[in-house]
């Protein structure tokens, strides 16, 4: 049975940071491309950073809207992957969720695409204001 959690999330002030966690069973995270969406009130889900798995030579992917300020990180030892946010501004206001997608995926191919995911976290709401 797979499962995946998301925790870290909360109420912040624009300008401050957050660090998302993810971590899983039944899937192993470095097997496939795995990755960040959102979704705000209103809108679509969408991907926020991404990254292939580890059998692949690709790229990370991060969205235009938060680079420079977002990071994803995986960690193979702990089957957990991570999104450092800083600089939260109040469009980044959403409901964060990680996901794991298919092995073969370029990261931005899958981010681009979330309903590719097999795996997904329940969500961890983030909301900035001041």
């Amino acid at each position: 049975q797979v499962q995946v959690a998301e925790s870290g999330g909360g109420l912040v002030q624009p300008g401050d940071s957050l660090r998302l966690s993810c971590t899983a069973s039944g899937v192993t995270f470095g097997y496939y491309a795995v990755g960040w969406f959102r979704q705000a009130p209103g809108k679509e889900r969408e991907g926020v950073s991404c990254i292939p798995a580890m059998v692949s030579a690709g790229t990370p992917f991060v969205a235009d809207a938060v680079k420079g300020r977002f990071t994803v990180t995986r960690d193979t030892s702990k089957n957990a992957l991570y999104l450092d946010m800083n600089n939260l501004q109040p469009e980044d206001t959403a409901v964060y969720y990680c996901a794991a997608g298919p092995q073969l995926d370029t990261a931005d191919y899958y981010c681009a695409n979330p309903s590719r995911s097999h795996a997904w976290g329940q969500g961890t709401q983030v909301s900035v204001s001041s």
